[in-house]
């Protein structure tokens, strides 16, 4: 059977200062999910299915799915305030979206096989997906069989600025826990460095996994989901600014032990726009890698 790529379109990029889902990056206007798309077919994924807001569903549907057709399946949901489980009421004042696993959420409905989770925003690179569509092709006997692709952290860093990453810690080649950091930068010393808890400085290996949001689900994930949904619901509902996000229910799953996730190493180099001064270096990123002939003049 082969995979589903879910792709999380639905966030406004704040600190880049407008939609970069729809932003043409590449030689010929091509966004940073073609580039997603693209390798995901090559790789082995049948279908994909993008969660966005309603409100810019129209110029979704006319900039970007509408290259798709021919190449591959494609279904539309949408994350919304008020899709709230039955019992809870999102409250008035609230603007900020739920969360990434909200979003993973709305695709309950239309996804019934082993499925990806990626940015909409992110260049994760080919063998990132290869990787995932083979793990996401092996047989399962048991729920809770999940993976992640580990991305060495040396290959995910910004040349403006400091960034956020879950770093990884794994025992056998599984998952053990997700730790976010942020400000994760270089110092004098071109050592990758982040400020700790206790305002320690802390070294990482170039080689440490993160996290950059690339999980694989079966679809047991979403009864986890839901239920877990709940929960947080009864302890944040008054919280305008708590989040449902994927490495919390992910951890909770791993420390019960009901799921195993196992990471998976990738040599891609992951790139992107989280900075509007990243937005230049990105162009050029993208011109090199079509004169190379990695990616061809047109892909769709």
């Amino acid at each position: 059977m082969k995979p589903t790529l879910f792709v999380l379109a639905a966030g406004m990029g704040s600190r880049y200062g407008g939609l970069k889902q729809l932003d043409g990056l590449g030689p010929q206007g091509e966004t940073i999910m073609d580039y997603s798309i693209y390798d995901a077919i090559r790789s082995g994924f049948g279908k994909v299915v993008f969660v966005i807001r309603k409100d810019f569903e129209a110029d979704f549907r006319s900039k970007i799915l509408s290259k798709y057709e021919g190449h591959i399946p494609v279904e539309v949901v949408f994350q919304a305030l008020d899709n709230l489980p039955e019992g809870f009421t999102c409250p008035a004042e609230r603007s900020k979206p739920w969360g990434t696993n909200h979003a993973v959420l709305m695709g309950k409905d239309v996804i019934k096989e082993p499925f990806a989770v990626i940015n909409a925003d992110d260049f994760y690179g080919r063998n990132s997906f290869e990787v995932l569509a083979k793990e996401l092709m092996r047989e399962r006997t048991t729920e809770g069989d999940y993976c992640m692709v580990g991305f060495r952290v040396g290959n995910t860093m910004s040349e403006s600025g400091t960034v956020a990453r879950g770093v990884c810690s794994q025992e056998n080649g599984y998952l053990t826990t997700v730790v976010e950091r942020t400000a994760i930068g270089y110092n004098e010393a071109g050592e990758i460095v982040f400020t700790d808890e206790n305002n320690q400085v802390q070294k990482l290996d170039p080689m440490t996994p993160v996290s950059m949001n690339m999980w694989g689900f079966t679809p047991d994930y979403f009864k986890y989901s839901e239920d877990y949904f709940k929960s947080f619901l009864k302890e944040n509902i008054g919280n305008l600014k708590a989040e449902f996000f994927i490495p919390l229910l992910v951890n909770d799953l791993v420390n019960s032990g009901k799921a195993k996730v196992k990471v998976l190493d990738t040599t891609s180099k992951w790139f992107g726009v989280t900075y509007a001064a990243d937005r230049p270096a990105v162009v050029a990123k993208f011109a090199e890698l079509h004169a190379n002939g990695e990616y061809p003049e047109k892909m769709f």
